[in-house]
């Protein structure tokens, strides 16, 4: 999974405001996406680094022009553990409201085209049919290429896009236009789970206003360090568990017999029937939905030892990122809790 796994290892955010320098981004109702975007990051970044546990780590840091394909570069060589992508909204018509993109399939024609107006960028680049190998913005089949290189940090992606949305629709009462998938050439260029967030419209008037201010701006940024702060969370709650269980490995072998270990080893914004070719062969999967994601689980064990050779299975089958998560008369309980139900 994440390089957050390691104990001793610092939780790398690679932060991107988009585009930069010559390039503007959109400049909805006369507002430049490129400083909006600018200055939410550094926000973001301001209250990230006050974490000792958390590096931070930016594309840009000033108003300067940034290829699509250095970004990677930076996040990458960083080898973070999130890619944060930072932008704008544009449209011709009254659309408002922030959407969090993770890389993947068009559903429709519209994320294309927001996908298109981003990816368009490398146009402004030098050489970038070299840099790109031939990638072609304007051509859904060139698009659609580049998405199977984030297939193995997908469900991570969702899932700090989804807490991200969480945050704008729920603490700051935005509308939420949803987690979506679209082709974006910056996020392909990572090897983390990376997400693109346009936190609203520049074309709305109200909204352009609100981005534009400094309150929007805190507002925004403080809900992303929110979801950012959760989502390493999450994956901290799983690494205690395994250092508390290597410390108690023989104490695990009498866990209460009203707990049952699950492997997690997908999450998804859709449903997805729980058969074997929907999931590389795998049998015995069961969903379950939590909030906007619907998380997969493969097999059921009240035996910690036998989820060794549970993982193992998974992992072999391309489910890099799984990891056991106990259950306690059907409902979901935390690792500790699971380690305090011990039998004596």
């Amino acid at each position: 999974m994440a390089n957050a796994q390691s104990q001793d290892h610092k939780f790398v955010v690679v932060l991107d405001a988009g585009h930069g320098g010559h390039d503007p981004g959109n400049v909805g109702n006369g507002f430049k996406e490129k400083d909006i975007a600018l200055k939410i990051v550094l926000l973001v970044g301001k209250q990230l680094e006050k974490n000792p546990n958390i590096k931070v780590v930016y594309t840009r840091e000033r108003d300067v022009f940034v290829d699509l394909f250095v970004r990677g570069k930076i996040a990458n060589k960083a080898n973070a553990d999130l890619f944060v992508s930072v932008h704008c909204n544009s449209h011709g018509s009254s659309a408002h409201g922030t959407e969090t993109f993770v890389l993947g399939t068009h559903r429709n024609q519209t994320n294309f085209e927001v996908a298109k107006k981003e990816n368009s960028v490398i146009f402004l680049e030098e050489d970038y049919e070299k840099n790109y190998e031939g990638f072609d913005p304007n051509s859904p089949e060139s698009v659609m290429s580049i998405l199977l290189s984030q297939e193995e940090y997908l469900d991570q992606s969702i899932l700090l896009a989804s807490l991200i949305e969480d945050k704008f629709s729920g603490t700051l009462k935005r509308k939420s236009r949803g987690v979506k998938q679209a082709g974006f050439i910056v996020l392909h260029q990572t090897v983390m789970p990376s997400v693109l967030i346009e936190t609203g419209f520049l074309t709305y008037h109200k909204e352009g206003h609100y981005l534009n201010s400094k309150k929007g701006q805190q507002e925004i940024a403080q809900a992303i360090v929110s979801a950012v702060m959760e989502y390493r969370n999450s994956l901290e709650a799983n690494i205690d568990y395994a250092v508390a269980y290597r410390e108690t490995e023989d104490d695990l072998s009498s866990v209460s017999n009203d707990i049952v270990f699950k492997i997690q080893i997908a999450a998804s914004s859709k449903s997805i029937e729980t058969k074997p070719y929907n999931f590389k062969g795998l049998d015995g999967i069961t969903m379950q939905r939590e909030g906007n994601l619907f998380k997969y689980f493969y097999g059921e064990t009240s035996n910690y030892e036998a989820t060794k050779t549970m993982i193992e299975e998974a992992k072999g089958r391309g489910y890099a990122s799984s990891f056991v998560v106990p259950f306690r008369a059907g409902k979901k309980i935390t690792l500790s809790e699971a380690l305090k139900s011990t039998a004596n």
